[in-house]
């Protein structure tokens, strides 16, 4: 009986991950070399000293499966196949170092010289009247603000709490529910509908960031803009008789 041998592919495509990086990278390596030789062919790729380095070999579903230790072992003599991962950590205590931006010097500049470079993003800005130095854009903007102001403070004053009323925001579907606050709020600028869903379509349970607007179970209070809110007679539908 002949006797039956088996080749391997000589290569091997491995993920690598490292201490210092949040990205993996997929590089293809010769079983015939020594871990030696491996770890100088990583530093290029992971930027650790290959002196620095220990190696941990995971499975291709990320299980630990043990470290590459021995330097003089072939690098196909351990259990590496296509798609497992290696993960590289540095001893050095050196990449901590590097990506601690607290330590990196920075560079300051007075408001006094910076207005006076004729480089800087302001001083293009300022040429070509973008931004906060177009004047007449700044104005307008400022006029379409007050007046969308105006309109929400007017909304508000035909809806009263305890209404019922419908909901209409663009790209929701149109809800009924019942006026519980009118007014504004601190977790943003403008006038705001509280209302109190008649179904759990909404957000919270009438507290927002801790401060409480009304009360109602949770998942059905949210705010609205009060241009979106109908006051009117919309009865609560019965949900418990549809089939």
């Amino acid at each position: 009986m002949e006797g039956i041998s088996v080749i391997s592919n000589p290569t091997v495509d491995v993920r690598l991950t490292s201490t210092l990086s949040e990205f993996e990278s997929n590089k293809r390596f010769n079983r015939g070399i020594t871990i030696a030789e491996f770890k100088g062919k990583l530093e290029m790729v992971v930027g650790i000293p290959a002196s620095s380095m220990e190696l941990q070999l995971f499975s291709i579903q990320d299980k630990f499966l043990l470290k590459l230790e021995d330097n003089e072992a072939l690098f196909g003599s351990y259990p590496v196949d296509d798609d497992c991962r290696i993960h590289v950590i540095d001893q050095s205590g050196q990449g901590a170092e590097f990506s601690d931006v607290s330590k990196v010097e920075k560079f300051e500049i007075s408001n006094d010289a910076y207005e006076k470079r004729s480089d800087s993003v302001r001083s293009f800005l300022k040429k070509k009247k973008l931004g906060k130095f177009n004047e007449e854009g700044e104005l307008k903007k400022e006029e379409l603000k007050e007046a969308a102001e105006e309109k929400e403070k007017a909304a508000c004053a035909d809806i009263t709490t305890g209404s019922r009323c419908q909901v209409k925001v663009v790209g929701q579907p149109t809800k009924l529910g019942t006026v519980m606050y009118v007014g504004t709020a601190d977790f943003k600028p403008g006038h705001w509908v509280g209302i109190k869903y008649d179904e759990p379509l909404g957000k919270h349970d009438g507290s927002v960031n801790g401060k409480r607007y009304f009360e109602c179970e949770p998942k059905y209070g949210a705010f609205v803009k009060p241009t979106s809110v109908t006051v009117g007679d919309f009865p609560e539908e019965d949900y418990l008789d549809e089939i």
